[in-house]
């Protein structure tokens, strides 16, 4: 049986639907992913979709590291000069780790 694509989009819709307050690491993750990293693993589609998500929400959302982001920053659709937690910087390169070998999987089956 073929393993589905990772598909990380899905993933971070998948969740923050489910709990906002999820929106916060995903947000900072994707940021570090692609202004640390230069390797984004999500769309600009979906990252401009969180940011204007988590500011209809903002009011609502809990979590330890919110204060990292501002609205200013979820308007902008950026998130610049910060410095983040090793745990968003190990949760984001567990996502591109994972959307890496899903890529190669990919390549593989084509052989």
């Amino acid at each position: 049986m073929r393993k589905k694509r990772y598909n990380p989009d899905k993933e971070m819709w998948a969740t923050v639907t489910q709990d906002i307050n999820k929106s916060v690491p995903w947000y900072l993750m994707s940021a570090y992913a692609y202004y640390e990293l230069d390797d984004p693993f999500l769309t600009d589609a979906s990252f401009d979709a969180l940011a204007k998500f988590m500011l209809e929400n903002w009011d609502e959302i809990e979590h330890r590291h919110k204060h990292l982001i501002t609205e200013g920053d979820l308007e902008a659709g950026t998130l610049l000069n910060r410095e983040f937690p090793l745990i968003v910087k190990g949760a984001a390169q567990d996502v591109i780790k994972r959307k890496e070998a899903s890529e190669q999987r990919k390549v593989s089956a084509r052989r």
